[in-house]
């Protein structure tokens, strides 16, 4: 049953001129389960009916035929507050879930629609550092999330491989690089050589006219210039494919920067007949002026090419490719106004589909000792991070349950789901600063306490050794406080993964665990589930596998692993 949507139709008994979706959208659910289990505000009606919210209540309640369905309704302060019939509720919600089963919560709305997910892109030889995580995990999250919803998901890493930073490590690595070193060491050896150069440049500011020199020959097919790149190339996808094999994030393209050198001229040529271009000190720009924002830089005077030369082609390359319903960019918050210029840009070449391309921002990570900066060498690599929340949690199973079985498999997947769900649960524009004691708390609101709720429920539902399907359910066994409270939860599940699809944000589904987590904590807690009565311990453990299959859902939205045992 749709409660929203039968709610609806019982108030419209009474408030007939009022349309039944907008009366569905006003609907609420009360924070507090006295107030009952739906609520319908009325003070946005008070101008309509020319009455007081309290008035308009009160009628309202008179007038109403009750449904069997509902226990009570009650005018309260100008809100018409709904009590559901608790065995009801209970059937309608638990009957739909143990019939679905895993697929619960999905649905077909996305279905023949193509959604174009672009996230995590690193820049090759430079360090995937602990800053990369959260349009890593965001968009792997987001990935899921859309799939969950019938769409076709097509992720793409957007590699920078492109660009003057090219320029600045061949030069470094003819002047100071060793080709043994970077074989032995990678990334971190191009790192040092990076920023050797960045501080040698304050110095000398002649290297960086040399480094602009190679990146024009990368870009003129210099066959030296471009060995090389492909070598620094091949060395950071090696590393960053291990980091991603830990995180269970993999991509349907890696078509990054380079890609698209072959295809700008064309669009640059289509800019230019637009009458869009204009030249500002020898380089070619699109002027934003009226719609104040800076410039969109298209060419430098030299005639290379730019980030937003890059983004415009690949847009345009990915709506001919995959005619996206949406194209969504997962990078800092302080790349806002880079998109929103050649957003701007797109919009003003006469393409319709300018208004599907999304940019979803996030806040910065940093870890307790500051911030991160590749230039200055001060960075965390993800890799390490990853590692040592694995060496972390293995020594805290070491400490409480040294018999777990495949310890070390338990280890790797609690270790990284906790700083995957650190990130995920934070609002994503909000800062986060990472803290071992927090992301490893096995009590908090962490994913370490999920992934423990998700390994209690399996645990009791192994000891009955029953078939669900062979359950005798009575629904009106579950109308104790702890199990509707429980019940309402799973219930909203499906509700939160809409949410996070249309709002862009996992942090509803996280959320939405630990809320399910610790309310069926404390119904575990409160009702003992392997008792004598057959129908009282089946009904409960219609509950058990309720939540059971919520939190093994949601946390694989989030991208994280549900363990049976920990």
């Amino acid at each position: 049953m749709d409660f929203k949507l039968e709610i609806a139709k019982v108030i419209s008994q009474s408030l007939s001129n009022i349309e039944l979706d907008e009366i569905i959208s006003m609907i609420e659910i009360p924070p507090n389960p006295d107030m009952g289990d739906y609520a319908f505000p009325c003070f946005r009606l008070a101008k309509v009916f020319r009455k007081s919210p309290v008035q308009i209540a009160e009628e309202a309640v008179a007038n109403i035929n009750k449904p069997d369905f509902i226990d009570e309704i009650k005018s309260v302060s100008g809100y018409i507050n709904f009590f559901i019939n608790k065995s009801v509720f209970a059937s309608s919600i638990l009957s739909e879930l143990l019939k679905s089963k895993e697929s619960y919560g999905k649905s077909d709305i996305g279905k023949g629609k193509n959604v174009v997910i672009d996230y995590s892109s690193p820049n090759i030889a430079k360090p995937f550092h602990v800053g990369h995580l959260r349009s890593t995990v965001i968009g792997g999250s987001l990935y899921r999330i859309f799939k969950a919803l019938g769409y076709n998901s097509i992720g793409i890493n957007h590699l920078g491989d492109w660009g003057t930073q090219f320029g600045k490590l061949i030069v470094a690595y003819k002047k100071w690089g060793s080709k043994e070193a970077i074989e032995q060491n990678g990334i971190k050896e191009l790192m040092e050589i990076y920023v050797r150069f960045h501080n040698e440049a304050k110095q000398d500011p002649s290297l960086e006219d040399e480094a602009r020199e190679w990146f024009a020959k990368m870009e003129a097919g210099d066959e030296e210039a471009l060995s090389l790149w492909n070598w620094f190339k091949d060395i950071s996808l090696k590393e960053f494919n291990r980091v991603y094999k830990l995180l269970d994030i993999s991509f349907d393209s890696y078509a990054g920067e380079s890609f698209y050198n072959d295809k700008m001229d064309a669009v640059i040529k289509e800019l230019d007949e637009k009458k869009l271009l204009k030249e500002s000190e020898g380089a070619k720009i699109v002027d934003l002026e009226d719609v104040n924002m800076p410039p969109c830089l298209i060419t430098k005077k030299d005639g290379s090419s730019l980030y937003a030369t890059r983004d415009i082609t690949a847009a345009i390359y990915r709506k001919n490719t995959y005619d996206f319903e949406k194209c969504i960019y997962i990078t800092a918050l302080a790349q806002n106004l880079h998109f929103a210029q050649w957003f701007e840009v797109i919009k003003r070449m006469g393409y319709d589909w300018h208004d599907k391309l999304v940019h979803v921002p996030f806040g910065m990570v940093s870890m307790e000792t500051g911030k991160l900066s590749t230039r200055e060498g001060n960075v965390v690599l993800l890799e390490e991070l990853l590692n040592e929340a694995i060496t972390k949690t293995q020594e805290i199973i070491d400490e409480k349950n040294p018999d777990l079985e495949d310890k070390e498999l338990v280890a790797e997947k609690v270790g990284i789901g906790a700083v995957i769900f650190n990130d995920l649960i934070n609002n994503r524009i909000k800062d986060v600063v990472f803290s071992w004691d927090k992301v490893l708390n096995f009590d908090g609101e962490t994913g370490p306490y999920v992934q423990y709720t998700h390994a209690r429920a399996s645990s009791v539902l192994r000891k009955a050794d029953t078939d669900i399907d062979e359950l005798d359910i009575d629904y009106s066994l579950l109308t104790d406080s702890s199990s509707v409270e429980v019940i309402k939860l799973i219930g909203q599940y499906p509700d939160k993964i809409l949410e996070a699809a249309n709002k862009l944000e996992p942090s509803f589904i996280a959320r939405h665990i630990v809320d399910l987590s610790q309310a069926f904590n404390k119904f575990y807690h409160d009702n003992p589930i392997l008792v004598e009565d057959k129908k009282l311990k089946d009904s409960r453990l219609a509950l058990v596998y309720s939540v059971k299959t919520v939190l093994k859902s949601g946390l694989y939205l989030l991208g994280i692993t549900a363990l049976e045992k920990m």
